[in-house]
């Protein structure tokens, strides 16, 4: 998808050198940039000036980039891409669970971030287009981001619902881990296989504890498949 100068992207990093970096690119690639060097500026930078993504460094002074994910989040649904040098399978998912809609580890290459950033405008904009898919009791609104058993609300995280949405569009098929990185987080990372097992515990996790079917099959050798167990 092409960017056009509306599309504006918040850039909250407390490196100088980095940030200005980030704007540059941002700029050639079309992209309306503003730098933030701090959590306080982030929030108030999001409140006034309306962007459609967030690029956020985790490692800030005053508020960190943790807590300045959960905020955005509690009352904007915009997508946020991490930026950080902490690169453990638990800090990925305490990142993602906070709200973050991607990942991206330092040192990086612009050339990286740049596809990070299309990828992650691009499934945002194919959320706002609205869908709802039901299996088996279970409905998912694409639009709304919500999930529910037979009327019963199952609360997930971006990524869980991002996951759970990629396996109900693919019901009955065997999705290797590879598939599943490239539909749902669009990219290889290292520990990438890893974070779709703890994803996938998390997801089977809900849904057993509101009811619903064993629903995500694992398929030796392969991977997982969203379908009724036989």
């Amino acid at each position: 998808m092409r960017a056009n100068h509306s599309t504006r992207v918040l850039v909250v990093e407390d490196d100088p050198d980095i940030a200005s970096a980030l704007a540059l690119e941002l700029d050639h690639g079309g992209y309306e940039a503003r730098i933030e060097r701090d959590g306080p500026g982030a929030l108030l930078s999001a409140s006034e000036w309306p962007a459609e993504l967030v690029v956020l460094d985790l490692g800030l002074p005053s508020i960190d980039g943790i807590e300045v994910c959960r905020r955005l989040r509690r009352h904007s649904s915009i997508p946020i891409l991490v930026l950080t040098a902490r690169d453990t399978v638990e800090d990925r998912v305490r990142g993602l669970d906070a709200g973050a809609d991607d990942y991206l580890t330092k040192p990086f290459s612009l050339d990286e971030l740049m596809a990070r950033v299309r990828s992650t405008l691009r499934r945002a904009r194919l959320r706002e287009e609205g869908e709802r898919l039901e299996y088996a009791g279970l409905l998912l609104d694409a639009r709304a981001r919500t999930v529910d058993y037979q009327g019963r609300s199952i609360e997930l995280t971006p990524r869980e619902f991002d996951l759970l949405e990629f396996l109900m569009r693919h019901p009955g098929q065997a999705m290797s881990r590879d598939s599943i990185l490239a539909g749902v987080w669009e990219h290889d990372f290292l520990g990438g296989s890893n974070v779709i097992d703890v994803y996938i515990r998390y997801l089977r996790r809900k849904l057993h504890e509101h009811g619903a079917p064993p629903l995500i099959q694992t398929v030796r050798a392969v991977g997982y498949a969203f379908r009724d167990s036989e």
